[in-house]
C-alpha cells in the first residue's frame, strides 16, 4: 500500500437533467456533437483559490483492475455529497489505465472503464466541485524514464489524446494530472532523478500537453496538472517541469513531516519548531515554483491513525491553513485505511450512510483551509486578454429571485444559455440581436430540474460565466 520513504498510498442536489445521458454511451466513440461548454479562463490563482481543500477517491479507480479490487465498496453520489456536505470543494480520483487500454498501438482504452469512471466524475460535478483525474500506477506500462523512447512518447500521447476526446466538453471543473509521482525507470527516485530522467519526463508531458490541446474545444484552455520526479518537492525535480501556457500548473506530494505524516513516529506533533519546520519548507517549495506559475496543486498528504488524535488535528489545521496561504490547494490522501501508520482515511465509505470516522480530524482540514489567507498576488489575471473582456456589459450578469438580468452597452448578437456541469447545454434562452440596453430573461419553469449549473451571457466576441444553483 505504501513503499518506500516517499511511499506509494494505496444536500442539496436532485437529479440534474442529462447528466450522464449524453455522455456515456456503450462507446466513448460515440458521443453525440454537444453545444461547447462555457470556460471560465480562469488565472492559475484563482483557480487553485476555488479549489480550497481536496480530498482523495484513494484504493479505488487506481486499485487493481476494478474499482473494488482493493476491498472498497462502489462509489456511490451518497459518499461524494458527503464530502461536498463537509466543505471540501475538489474531488481527485487516481486512475490506473494499464488494464484497460490495448496493448499496442493505437493502444484502445476500454469503454466499460472510462464510461464508469465518467460517472464517478458526473458526481463530483453534480455537486459543484472541482474533480481531476490522472494516470495513477501505471508505471512502466506507460512509461519508463530511463530514456526517452518514441514508442512511449507515442503511447503517453495516444492514452491521453483518448482521454481529453472523451470529456472534451466537459466545463473546466474537470482537470486532467498527467502522472502520480512519475519516477519507473528513474536513477535516485525519490531524489529528484538524474538529468536523463528529468528529460525524459518532460518529453513525455510535452507529448500529452499537446495531444490534449490538439483535441481542442474546452481542453484548448482545460487546467493540466504535472509533476516532478516521484512528484517531490524539491529543486532539482521541479527545474525542468513544462509548463508551456497559463492553463498548466505544478503538484507535489509533501506529507510533512515524514516521521509523523508517514512513519507514526513521532505520535505527537504541535511544537513551535514543528510549526516553523511547516512553513519553512512551504516557502523553500513556492520559491521554487517561482517561475511555475507560482501556485501548487499538493495532491497528496496528510496523517495517519497511529499519531495521537489532538495532534493529528493540530496537524490538519495548521498545515492546511499554510498550504492555503502559500498559494495552494492541500488534497487529502484517503485509503480509508483507519487503523496503523497506513491508517489515511476520513470517511468510512462502507457505512450506510456514508460517514466520517475522525470527525475532528476532517473537520480541523476545513477549517484550517477556510482561515488561510491566499496571497492576493496571485490572483492577477494572467490570461490573453483577447480571451476575456471584463468591461463587455456595464450592467454584468445578475440572477435573483429566478430573473437574470444584463445590460448590453452596444447593439450584439446575444446568446443566453444554461449549461449542466459536464458541458451540455440544457437550455438556450436567448438567441438573437439585440440592441443596446437592459434586458430581464425569466428562468425556465420546465426542462431544468433542481441542481448546479453555469450560466453564459454571449454578447458578440464577449462573454460572462456565472455559477447558478437552482434550489426550491
Amino acid at each position: 500500500m505504501i513503499q518506500s520513504s516517499f511511499l506509494r498510498k494505496k444536500a442539496l442536489r436532485s437529479a440534474v437533467i442529462l447528466m450522464a445521458t449524453a455522455m456515456l454511451g456503450s462507446s466513448f466513440n460515440a458521443q453525440a456533437t454537444v453545444a461547447k461548454d462555457p470556460m471560465r479562463n480562469l488565472s492559475r490563482g484563482q483557480y487553485v483559490k476555488n479549489m480550497l481543500v481536496g480530498w482523495n477517491l484513494g484504493n479505488t479507480f487506481d486499485g487493481s483492475g476494478t474499482e473494488t479490487g482493493w476491498g472498497q465498496p462502489v462509489t456511490t453520489q451518497a459518499m461524494i455529497d458527503a464530502v461536498h456536505a463537509k466543505g471540501i470543494k475538489t474531488l481527485r480520483i487516481p486512475c490506473t489505465w494499464n488494464q484497460h487500454h490495448g496493448a499496442s498501438s493505437p493502444w484502445t482504452i476500454t469503454p466499460a472503464f472510462i464510461n464508469r469512471l465518467a460517472e464517478v466524475v458526473n458526481y463530483g460535478l453534480n455537486d459543484s466541485m472541482y474533480v481531476f483525474i490522472n494516470t495513477h500506477h501505471d508505471g512502466t506500462s506507460l512509461y519508463n524514464l530511463s530514456s526517452t523512447d518514441p514508442t512511449v512518447t507515442a503511447r503517453v500521447a495516444s492514452i491521453w489524446g483518448q482521454i481529453a476526446t472523451y470529456f472534451k466538453d466537459y466545463s473546466d471543473y474537470l482537470a486532467f494530472e498527467l502522472f502520480n509521482e512519475p519516477n519507473a525507470g528513474a536513477s535516485s527516485p525519490y531524489g529528484g532523478g538524474n538529468d536523463v530522467n528529468r528529460a525524459a519526463l518532460a518529453a513525455y508531458q510535452t507529448a500529452a500537453i499537446a495531444a490534449i490541446r490538439a483535441t481542442g474545444g474546452n481542453n484548448a484552455t482545460r487546467m493540466i496538472i504535472v509533476q516532478g520526479i516521484s512528484a517531490s518537492p524539491i529543486q532539482a525535480s521541479t527545474a525542468t517541469i513544462p509548463v508551456p501556457d497559463n492553463y498548466t500548473m505544478v503538484s507535489t506530494h509533501t506529507y510533512d513531516p515524514t516521521g509523523f505524516s508517514l512513519n507514526g513516529s513521532p505520535t505527537t506533533w504541535g511544537s513551535k519548531s514543528d510549526s516553523q519546520s511547516v512553513v519553512k519548507n512551504l516557502d523553500n517549495l513556492m520559491s521554487w515554483l517561482a517561475t511555475k506559475g507560482k501556485v501548487v496543486v499538493l495532491g497528496e498528504w496528510g496523517n495517519t491513525a497511529a499519531d495521537d488524535l489532538a495532534s493529528r488535528v493540530k496537524h490538519a489545521y495548521y498545515y492546511a491553513q499554510q498550504v492555503v496561504s502559500h498559494g495552494g490547494v492541500p488534497v487529502w490522501w484517503d485509503n480509508e485505511g483507519f487503523n496503523g501508520k497506513d491508517g489515511f482515511g476520513l470517511l468510512n465509505r462502507k457505512a450506510n450512510p456514508p460517514s466520517w470516522q475522525f470527525p475532528t480530524v476532517v473537520q480541523a482540514l476545513v477549517d484550517g483551509a477556510k482561515s488561510g489567507v491566499f496571497p492576493p498576488a496571485l490572483l492577477t489575471t494572467d490570461v490573453e486578454p483577447s480571451i476575456v473582456n471584463k468591461n463587455s456589459f456595464n450592467g454584468g450578469l445578475a440572477v435573483k429571485a429566478g430573473v437574470i438580468n444584463y445590460t448590453l452597452p452596444q447593439a450584439s448578437s446575444v446568446s443566453l444559455n444554461i449549461y449542466n456541469m459536464q458541458g451540455k447545454i440544457v437550455s438556450n434562452l436567448v438567441q438573437s440581436n439585440q440592441s443596446a440596453g437592459s434586458y430581464e430573461v425569466k428562468l425556465p419553469t420546465r426542462g431544468v430540474s433542481l441542481g448546479n449549473y453555469i450560466l453564459e451571457l454571449k454578447a458578440g466576441e464577449n462573454s460572462i460565466t456565472k455559477r447558478l444553483a437552482i434550489v426550491r
